[in-house]
């Protein structure tokens, strides 16, 4: 590795810490955030510069950029990785919960990266690193507001991928699928107004992925190693799946996606003026 200075927001657990863990073992510097400062004990390397951030509070955030630059004098490397679930049916979805979602989901992560940009800007490099999810890409029952906080970082980086690229910074999209962490466990949450008639669709799914806690097949120490990996690369992606899991999902969507297309061109060409046809 080359020497890079990291701004990784979420390190408290699952692959936030990981990946803390992961560069600074190899000698990078971080600023590593959580909430909660005692759950950042454990960076204690002089490398290391522990921050107390919610990414919910842009005054934490400027407070918390600022100290990184004064420590190390730049972020070259941002992930956004902080942000948690909530589930429950689109009905059953309570105005609060939702809206404290994107706050950390989305908003946060807007935040985030207008208070680094200036800075990779000047020095015309860096790489921003979101971390999105399968559910980016791939919505399910239950997870309809979950899905909507990534779909539009999804958007949201895309379109920042194309402004700042000419700059020679870069953004890059993960889209793990399930991964071993406290996403399904203790970080979860649920409606609290569940309805009968969707016992069998988001009720079924919310029991299913909080039965498969602890059990998932992703390692987030391997999905660290891949993140380092990716931001080394001359040429990083836009997108990386993460899993077997996320690639089976995107591969069937893609597909459907492909057949439905097809199956009403005539339909979606019928809707021009006649000489554009």
């Amino acid at each position: 590795m080359t020497s890079r200075v990291w701004f990784i927001t979420g390190c408290s657990s699952g692959l936030g810490r990981a990946l803390a863990e992961h560069v600074l073992g190899h000698g990078e510097h971080a600023a590593v955030t959580a909430r909660n400062p005692a759950d950042l004990k454990g960076f204690s390397s002089e490398n290391a510069l522990p921050l107390s951030l919610d990414v919910t509070h842009p005054a934490q955030i400027r407070d918390a950029v600022e100290g990184a630059q004064r420590s190390f004098g730049r972020i070259d490397v941002l992930v956004n990785n902080a942000g948690y679930g909530y589930l429950a049916a689109v009905e059953e979805g309570e105005d609060r919960e939702v809206r404290a979602m994107f706050d950390a989901n989305f908003f946060g992560v807007v935040e985030m990266i207008k208070r680094v940009l200036p800075g990779m800007r000047a020095r015309r490099s860096g790489h921003i690193v979101n971390i999105s999810s399968i559910g980016g890409l791939v919505a399910g029952a239950a997870a309809g507001y979950y899905n909507a906080t990534k779909f539009a970082v999804e958007g949201l980086s895309e379109a920042l991928a194309k402004e700042v690229e000419p700059l020679g910074i870069r953004v890059t999209l993960i889209e793990p699928g399930p991964f071993r962490t406290d996403w399904a466990g203790r970080s979860l949450k649920q409606t609290a107004a569940p309805l009968e008639d969707y016992t069998g669709t988001a009720g079924a799914r919310r029991a299913l992925i909080a039965g498969n806690s602890g059990k998932q097949p992703g390692d987030p120490a391997r999905a660290a190693a891949a993140i380092v990996r990716i931001v080394e690369s001359p040429s990083p992606p836009l997108r990386v799946l993460l899993g077997r899991p996320a690639l089976d999902l995107a591969r069937a969507k893609l597909g459907a996606m492909t057949q439905s297309i097809a199956q009403w061109e005539a339909v979606t060409l019928g809707t021009d003026f006649p000489e554009v046809r």
